[in-house]
């Protein structure tokens, strides 16, 4: 479950990114959230995963109200959410395969979990030939299952897609967006930011359109829709 109750977010800067954002999220929801750049979307991720810490308001994510959440105890937050993000950010000197276990690695699992659990991820993400291939080798959406392969391996409740398709074909992008909806499927909440009008309006799942740091519309089964006419 996640929840923002009267959230604000202003930067040291004075710029004020979010104000008094409510929103509620269920546990086994997929959730497009919509907005123009500058809307507060990326804003709203990193109080999720803690990246920035909210000025004021309420957020409770999984069970954890982080307003009690000390420096130490962030990892642990990072842990049960994952993160796919536009341009892969995958290591390059690294095989497919080392690029998944390498999340748990920095996590400090035990190599016998990493051998059993980097062979399942990657045949989940349809890339179980793949594993001894380098990311320079691979296509931009054979990347982005690899990113989100590495964001699944440590089970996460959350998945947080961050404009996943941006960057590719419309093929790819399509596929990209049938496994986000596998993985829901298979009970892990899924937030997804997109510009893609068509992505959204064909998904018919829960959007919610964000604007100048507010949640303007809120919808089931919505539409892409800005202020504008966009």
């Amino acid at each position: 479950m996640i929840l923002f109750d009267r959230v604000t977010k202003v930067y040291p800067n004075q710029q004020v990114a979010l104000s008094g954002l409510n929103l509620h999220i269920q546990p086994k929801e997929f959730v497009t959230i919509v907005g123009s750049s500058g809307a507060g979307k990326s804003t709203l991720i990193k109080l999720m995963t803690r990246e920035e810490a909210h000025t004021s308001g309420k957020i409770i994510v999984g069970g954890l109200d982080y307003d009690t959440i000390k420096p130490r105890d962030v990892p642990l937050v990072r842990r049960r959410i994952g993160v796919v993000f536009q341009d892969f950010k995958l290591l390059q000197n690294r095989r497919v395969g080392e690029n998944v276990a390498f999340a748990l690695e920095v996590s400090g699992a035990p190599r016998r979990e990493i051998k059993r659990a980097v062979p399942k991820m990657l045949q989940l993400v349809g890339l179980a030939s793949k594993e001894d291939r380098f990311p320079q080798e691979l296509s931009g959406g054979e990347r982005q299952r690899v990113a989100i392969a590495r964001a699944l391996i440590r089970q996460p409740k959350i998945l947080i897609a961050d404009e996943p398709t941006g960057n590719l074909d419309p093929k790819n992008a399509w596929e990209i967006i049938e496994l986000l909806l596998k993985i829901n499927r298979y009970g892990t909440t899924v937030l997804l930011t997109t510009h893609n009008k068509e992505i959204v309006n064909a998904l018919k799942r829960r959007v919610i359109t964000i604007n100048r740091g507010k949640i303007i519309k809120d919808e089931e089964q919505g539409r892409y829709s800005l202020e504008g006419g966009k």
